[in-house]
């Protein structure tokens, strides 16, 4: 691939990650009305069923006994939307802002550990911090598909320099 198809291959993974990222986090605003529809619609005799029955029930009377601890995942959700807005960078130039999608890689390895550590502390099924897991799967295959593209444009951008003699120069004045 040419410099330009790289581009566009890289700005359309990082669209679609910014859209992921920014859905995750709108979707943390409407948590109880959210999980109001998805227990309606499960069968509450399955294992999903009854978790998603047990969180519901959780959040529903926590809303109701102490609405405040709900600012909480507003603020996740704004972390979402904040962390979204950092992939603006990589966006215009994926190979100067190459740390953030570097950063983005970090933090969906991140997950696991998180998933696997907290997950039984705070009694998470297994099954759920796995689900938890597949959002760091979700985020690692974009992002990792956007640096290696980018690590290809600083080559593709380094090369005809170097044959000029101009590569010691061309970095030193980036």
């Amino acid at each position: 691939m040419n410099e330009k198809q790289l581009l566009t291959a890289i700005r359309i993974w990082l669209v679609l990650f910014m859209i992921g990222l920014a859905l995750s986090g709108i979707t943390a605003f409407p948590i109880e009305t959210e999980l109001a529809f998805l227990a309606r619609h499960s069968t509450p005799t399955s294992t999903m069923g009854h978790w998603i029955n047990t969180i519901y029930s959780a959040v529903k009377v926590t809303n109701q006994q102490y609405p405040y601890l709900s600012y909480g995942t507003d603020w996740l959700a704004f972390g979402h939307l904040v962390i979204a807005t950092t992939f603006i960078g990589p966006l215009k130039d994926p190979v100067k802002n190459i740390w953030v999608l570097q950063f983005g890689i970090v933090a969906c390895v991140m997950v696991f550990p998180l998933a696997f550590i907290a997950g039984p502390i705070r009694g998470i099924p297994f099954y759920w911090q796995l689900i938890d897991c597949s959002f760091g799967v979700a985020g690692l295959l974009p992002l990792t598909i956007c640096y290696r593209y980018a690590r290809k444009i600083e080559k593709l951008r380094l090369t005809p320099a170097l044959s000029k003699g101009e590569g010691v120069r061309k970095n030193i004045e980036n």
